[in-house]
């Protein structure tokens, strides 16, 4: 079986899993992702964020915009422009996201245009990963582009149930320093304190 296949497998395991969250655990775990998220130094001392706009049963991000965009953080969110590739747009308020493309809400196309290297902490989402952050995406490659042209701090939100240590990887895959699920922080595969 290829590495492919192995994801492949992998994302399709992790998805009836997902599937099969219940309601009250998604609720929780995002509160607390969140305020965990919050309470992190690198991202109090941010004065630009990179974060995904959660979907469906993805972590609820909205908090974390919110507070962002209420704390006077320049914040940007990804608009898809083309298969795999990504831009980062700047928003001024949860209002101005649309559905794009996949149905994840988007800034609009006219949206202020963020460097990549303007971004002080990026917030990115995974289907699953393990404690030393390399991820499983959903397949679109979308982050692993932006992160082989990132530098910033980088921190990956997954919820605890859905961590798999066994992460099959290609050369592409970039690990992220940072893992953040409901327990905790978790820094190159050691949990680590917040704040």
């Amino acid at each position: 079986m290829t590495r492919q296949e192995e994801k492949q497998q992998l994302r399709a395991t992790i998805r009836q899993m997902e599937a099969a969250l219940a309601p009250g655990y998604l609720q929780n775990s995002d509160a607390a992702i969140a305020a965990h998220l919050l309470a992190m130094p690198e991202y109090q001392s941010a004065g630009t964020i990179f974060c995904f706009v959660g979907t469906g049963r993805e972590i609820d991000t909205r908090p974390i915009l919110c507070h962002a965009l209420n704390s006077g953080k320049t914040v940007c969110a990804p608009l898809c422009t083309t298969p795999g590739q990504m831009e980062l747009r700047r928003i001024t308020a949860l209002e101005e996201l649309r559905p794009g493309k996949f149905h994840i809400p988007e800034p609009p196309a006219d949206a202020p245009c963020v460097a990549v290297d303007e971004v002080d902490l990026a917030i990115l989402p995974c289907l699953s990963c393990n404690h030393l952050g390399q991820r499983l995406g959903r397949g679109g490659g979308y982050y692993d582009r932006f992160l082989a042209h990132y530098r910033g701090g980088t921190v990956l939100l997954c919820r605890e149930l859905l961590i798999r240590e066994e992460i099959p990887l290609e050369p592409h895959d970039y690990p992220v320093p940072w893992v953040l699920t409901e327990r905790g922080l978790y820094e190159d595969g050691s949990p680590a304190r917040l704040g």
